[in-house]
C-alpha cells in the first residue's frame, strides 16, 4: 500500500523543507519516553511516501521533544513483519510505526496473521492523506469517468485495470469503483506499480486507479490523462478534474494515509503529548510545505477521531475484500 515516489530529489526537498525548523535544545523540550531514544518503524523501503512521512514526523518529534528518534525499514510481508514487531514491542513510546491503509486491510487479505492490529496497535497521530485518480492513456476512448462508466457498461469484461498486485489501494480501489459503478473490469496485477503504470500508459491496460502523487508528473508530462478523482472534493493540484461523484458515481473515496501508531497499552498521558505535539509540528509552515510537496492533505486532529476512521475503514474494505474473493499474494 506504499505510495511510490519520483525522482529521489523529491525526497531530499520534502526532507529538507522539514530540516528548517530550527532544534530545540534537550532542556527546553518536554521529553516523552523517559527522554530514551525512540524509533518509527516503516514497513517499506526507503524512498515512498511512507518512509519520507515518517522521516518528517521523527525531524519534528526530535526537534519539538529534544530527543533522537529514528526511522527504521522493516519490509516484507506486506507490511506484517514490521506492524507485527511493533504490536509486539514494549508498549513505552519507544518503538512507533508509521502506518498506511494495510493496517486496516490486512486482516482482511491474508489468513493466520499471528497479532491482531485492531487490539494489538494503538492510534497516536493521522498525519495526513493523498486521493486517489483514475486515470488512462492519452488516447484512450473515454473523454471522463462518467464515459469511461458508460463504456464499461456496455462492453462488459472488455476493458482491464492494472494495479501493483492483490490487495494494493489501486486494487481495493477498483474493485470498490466495479461495486459502486455497477460495471465489470478485468484486474491485470503487476509487482509493484510501476510497470503497472507503464503499461497503462502505453494502452495495453484500459485504466488504473492510483494515488495523485504517483500519477502526477504522467499527467502532467502527457502519458497520463486524468479520467476522475476518487475523493470527496476536487484535488488543488489537478483542479480541472472532476470527482466521480461531479460525474454520478457517488461514495467512490479512495485514499492513501498516513498515521503514527504505537503498541496497545501505552500510557493515555504518552499517547496524548506525542498526538499534542505533533498537532503543533502539522501548524507549521515548515511540516505544512513538506506535505504539500507530497500533494498531501494534512489531517491532524484527536486520537479518537483516528481510531473512529481506521474502524471505519476497515468495515467499509473488509466488505468489498470479501465481497470481490480477494487475497494477498
Amino acid at each position: 500500500m506504499q505510495v511510490l515516489m519520483r525522482a529521489g530529489v523529491t525526497r531530499r526537498a520534502v526532507l529538507a523543507a522539514a530540516a528548517t525548523v530550527l532544534p530545540v535544545a534537550r532542556g527546553q523540550a518536554q521529553q516523552v519516553a523517559g527522554g530514551r531514544n525512540m524509533r518509527i518503524v516503516v514497513p517499506f523501503g526507503a524512498g515512498g511516501a511512507v518512509d519520507i512521512v515518517a522521516r518528517l514526523v521523527a525531524q519534528e518529534l526530535t526537534q519539538r521533544l529534544g530527543q533522537t528518534v529514528v526511522v527504521e525499514n522493516r519490509t516484507g510481508g506486506g507490511g506484517n513483519i514490521a506492524m507485527e514487531h511493533v504490536a509486539r514491542s514494549a508498549p513505552d513510546g519507544t518503538t512507533l510505526l508509521m502506518a498506511s491503509p494495510s493496517v486496516v486491510t490486512n486482516p482482511h487479505l491474508y489468513s493466520g496473521l499471528t497479532y491482531d492490529p485492531a487490539t494489538q496497535l494503538a492510534p497516536v497521530f493521522l498525519v495526513g492523506e493523498v486521493p486517489s485518480v483514475l486515470v488512462c492513456a492519452p488516447g484512450f476512448e473515454a473523454a471522463d469517468g462518467a464515459a469511461f462508466v458508460a463504456l464499461a457498461k456496455a462492453r462488459p469484461g472488455h476493458f482491464t485495470y492494472g494495479s501493483g498486485g492483490s490487495g494494493t489501494t489501486e486494487h481495493l480501489g477498483s474493485e470498490l469503483l466495479k461495486l459502486r459503478a455497477g460495471i465489470d473490469l478485468v484486474h491485470v496485477p503487476y509487482r509493484g506499480g510501476a510497470p503497472a503504470m507503464t503499461d497503462v500508459a502505453a494502452g495495453r491496460v484500459s485504466v488504473m486507479v492510483t494515488n495523485i502523487a504517483q500519477a502526477l508528473p504522467l499527467i502532467r508530462g502527457g502519458q497520463f490523462r486524468a479520467l476522475a478523482v476518487l475523493a470527496p472534493r476536487r484535488h488543488p493540484a489537478l483542479p480541472e478534474v472532476r470527482t466521480f461523484a461531479e460525474q454520478g458515481v457517488a461514495d467512490l473515496n479512495v485514499s492513501v494515509w498516513w498515521g503514527l501508531m504505537g503498541p496497545a497499552g501505552m500510557p493515555p498521558e504518552l499517547v496524548q503529548r506525542l498526538n499534542a505535539v505533533l498537532n503543533e509540528a502539522l501548524a507549521s509552515e515548515g511540516m505544512r510545505g513538506a506535505l504539500d510537496r507530497l500533494t498531501a492533505t494534512p489531517i491532524g486532529g484527536s486520537v479518537d477521531a483516528f481510531a473512529q476512521r481506521m474502524a471505519t475503514e476497515g468495515r467499509s474494505w473488509g466488505a468489498v475484500i470479501r465481497g470481490a474473493g480477494i487475497r494477498a499474494e
